[in-house]
C-alpha cells in the first residue's frame, strides 16, 4: 500500500520515499505538533492576506478556469477533499475556514473563555503553558475539526452522509432523511448534524455541542448554545466549496460567518490511521515542546 504525507498533501503518491513514509507512521506526535504549528504560519502571514483581500478569492478562480459541475455531480460529495493551498506559505494549506480576522466582538462569557485559553501558537502563546484541549487527547469536532490541515472523506449512503477525518480517525453522521434537528439535545463532541438539499448546495446545521472544544487554534470558544451551519457545493468534478457560519450568542455578539473554502478531491489518496496515544504525546512534551520553551542560560 501507498502512503500519503498527510500535512501538506501536494505531491504525488509515488514521490515519497519509504523513509519518510515509515517517519510517519513512527510520530504522530511530530505530525499533530506540525499540524499545530500551521496555524503560526497563518497567523505570520495574516498581513499578506489581508492585503490580498480585494484580489479574486480562489473560488471566484475556480469558477472561472473549470466548468461547472455536472447535474451527475451536483449532488454527489463522496470522495477525499484537501484544503486548497493557501497564500500562507509555500506548501502550507491556509487554516482560514473558520476565518479569525472576521471573528465578531466577544461577550463577556466568550471573552472570559479566550483569556483562559492558552494556545500552542500565536501572540497568546506561552511556551511551556500550552492549554490546547488536543494536547490532553481531547477530540476535536466542528468547526475546527473541518479546518486542520488534513484530509477527510465524504460517503454519502441514503438518507445519510458520513465525514471520515483522517486525524484522530473521527467520523461523523450527518442525517439526511428529512428528520428536523432534535429540540433539547445532550452536548457531545460531534453535536447532532442534519443536512438538506438547497438546489446544488448541501446545507449542514448542527447542534448539541459541548463547549469543551475551541473552534480554532487560537482559543476562540464555543458553547452549548452555539448553532453550526456548513454548506456544501460542489464546483467541478475536482473542486469542493465549503462555508462555516456560526451562530453562538452565549460566546459572540453576533454571527461569525467566513468565506467560503475551497477544497481539492483526491482521487489516489487513502485516509491514514491517526490516533491519539497520550503516551507518545508525552513523550513529545519532556523531549521536545518542554525544553523549546525554558528560557536560555544568560550568557550563553
Amino acid at each position: 500500500m501507498k502512503y500519503r504525507i498527510c500535512l501538506f498533501g501536494k505531491h504525488p503518491l509515488d514521490h515519497r520515499s519509504d523513509d519518510r513514509r515509515s517517519w510517519q507512521r513512527r510520530n504522530p506526535a511530530m505530525r499533530f505538533a506540525l499540524s499545530l504549528g500551521v496555524f503560526g504560519a497563518v497567523a505570520a502571514f495574516s498581513p499578506i492576506l489581508f492585503a490580498q483581500a480585494s484580489k479574486p478569492s480562489e473560488a471566484d478562480k475556480a469558477r472561472a478556469a473549470t466548468p461547472a459541475a455536472t447535474p451527475a455531480l451536483s449532488h454527489d460529495l463522496s470522495g477525499v477533499w484537501m484544503q486548497y493551498p493557501g497564500s500562507a506559505g509555500p506548501g502550507v494549506s491556509a487554516m482560514n475556514g473558520v476565518d479569525v480576522k472576521l471573528r465578531p466582538p466577544l461577550t463577556p462569557w466568550g471573552q472570559a473563555k479566550l483569556d483562559a485559553a492558552k494556545p500552542v501558537t500565536g501572540p497568546r502563546a506561552v511556551p511551556g503553558e500550552e492549554g490546547n484541549p488536543a494536547l490532553r487527547c481531547e477530540p476535536d469536532s466542528p468547526p475546527k475539526l473541518l479546518i486542520l490541515p488534513n484530509p477527510f472523506e465524504i460517503v454519502q449512503i441514503p438518507g445519510r452522509v458520513f465525514m471520515f477525518f483522517e486525524q484522530y480517525h473521527a467520523w461523523r453522521t450527518i442525517w439526511a432523511d428529512g428528520r428536523a434537528l432534535p429540540k433539547d439535545p445532550d452536548p457531545t463532541w460531534l453535536g447532532y448534524s442534519v443536512g438538506h438539499w438547497e438546489g446544488d448546495t448541501f446545507v449542514v446545521d448542527t447542534i448539541g455541542l459541548n463547549d469543551k472544544v475551541w473552534v480554532d487554534g487560537f482559543g476562540n470558544p464555543r458553547s452549548e448554545q452555539m448553532h453550526l451551519t456548513e454548506h456544501y457545493r460542489r464546483l467541478n468534478h475536482d473542486t469542493l466549496e465549503m462555508q462555516i457560519t456560526m451562530d453562538d450568542p452565549k460566546a459572540y455578539t453576533r454571527l461569525w460567518v467566513s468565506p467560503p473554502k475551497l477544497h481539492k478531491l483526491e482521487a489516489g489518496w487513502e485516509l491514514a490511521e491517526w490516533f491519539c496515544v497520550a503516551s507518545e504525546h508525552n513523550a513529545y512534551d519532556e523531549t521536545v515542546r518542554k525544553p523549546a520553551g525554558v528560557s536560555p542560560t544568560p550568557g550563553k
